[in-house]
């Protein structure tokens, strides 16, 4: 895998006029019931910034801590890999369903014939995550695989496994992890980076996760023209991009999946403009970088801000 980084923190000022793309350019709609307005650009700033690789302490300021991404992971699967040790020895793997706990906690419910299958408490939950069928991200968490005894903690967690299912459940057979480190990996063959349990714990899930999916569908069936220009007007590339397309989106930016005949594929990060706390605010800063492409594009605002000199190549 090639990485290629520079460390640097451009900023970048949006004009004190606005010039206004044609109307055949697609953008986000806001609002189901009001037509899209058209963005003022008086007094808004608008800052790209990109950090060298970061270490497993380290956040890229563009992008969610490690911690985020696997509470993130946890809260929109309910599927996964519950492995432990059997009688004799040898590690076992079963699929399972799970809910989590405001804490980012699993509940299992395992059924009378595999709720004894480990010779100790130790164990692991491994899920995954598909992301617009380019990307796997993915944590492991490790912790003991334990039994609640408390009759009102099992009626707390009875309620947050109906709420997630729909189903009732027995109590006897109510499980959860309790989690002692966590394993995030952003894609198949990517190095891991460890997680402890109090940073697990303390993290948010990221505020667009339910609607995340949705916006990456709009996006690249509405606005590939945008997603081309963010390739040439943001990002500093050695080489021509063929094929470009938006792989998912959090609250500090989106990842775009690049495909070059030359080159082979590469994952590029864009940073939003600001930090967005929901699915108008992603889409309104969406809807601003774009018509700040265009007028770069168009020689109608010099550029005036260092693009991102940061991508990878994933094949």
């Amino acid at each position: 895998m090639l990485l290629q980084t520079q460390s640097l923190t451009p900023h970048l000022l949006f004009p004190s006029i606005s010039v206004s793309r044609p109307t055949n350019i697609t953008q986000f709609n806001l609002s189901t019931t009001n037509p899209p307005r058209k963005t003022s650009f008086t007094s808004l700033k608008c800052s790209l910034s990109v950090i060298s690789e970061p270490t497993h302490s380290e956040l890229m300021t563009n992008k969610p801590f490690p911690a985020e991404v696997s509470r993130t992971i946890m809260e929109l699967s309910s599927v996964g890999t519950l492995s432990t040790l059997t009688q004799n020895g040898w590690p076992l793997g079963i699929g399972v369903r799970f809910a989590v706990d405001p804490e980012g906690m699993p509940v299992l419910c395992l059924n009378a014939s595999n709720s004894h299958f480990s010779i100790d408490r130790r164990s692991s939950l491994h899920v995954q995550l598909e992301q617009c069928g380019s990307r796997t991200p993915q944590c492991t968490i490790q912790g003991s695989l334990d039994k609640p005894e408390d009759r009102l903690l099992l009626k707390r967690l009875h309620s947050i496994w109906k709420n997630r299912f729909g189903e009732e459940i027995n109590e006897d057979l109510i499980y959860v992890v309790a989690v002692e480190r966590v394993l995030q990996i952003e894609d198949f063959k990517e190095d891991g980076i460890w997680v402890t349990s109090s940073d697990y714990k303390k993290a948010n899930p990221d505020p667009l996760r339910d609607f995340a999916e949705k916006i990456v569908d709009e996006i690249n069936s509405n606005n590939m023209e945008d997603v081309h220009r963010f390739c040439n007007v943001f990002v500093d590339l050695d080489f021509q991009v063929s094929e470009a397309k938006v792989i998912w989106v959090d609250r500090l930016g989106f990842d775009m999946r690049l495909w070059s005949p030359q080159k082979g594929i590469f994952e590029v990060r864009i940073p939003f403009t600001r930090e967005v706390s929901d699915e108008k605010g992603a889409k309104s800063s969406f809807n601003c970088m774009s018509q700040l492409a265009w007028e770069v594009e168009k020689n109608y605002h010099v550029p005036d801000f260092k693009k991102v000199k940061q991508w990878k190549q994933v094949r």
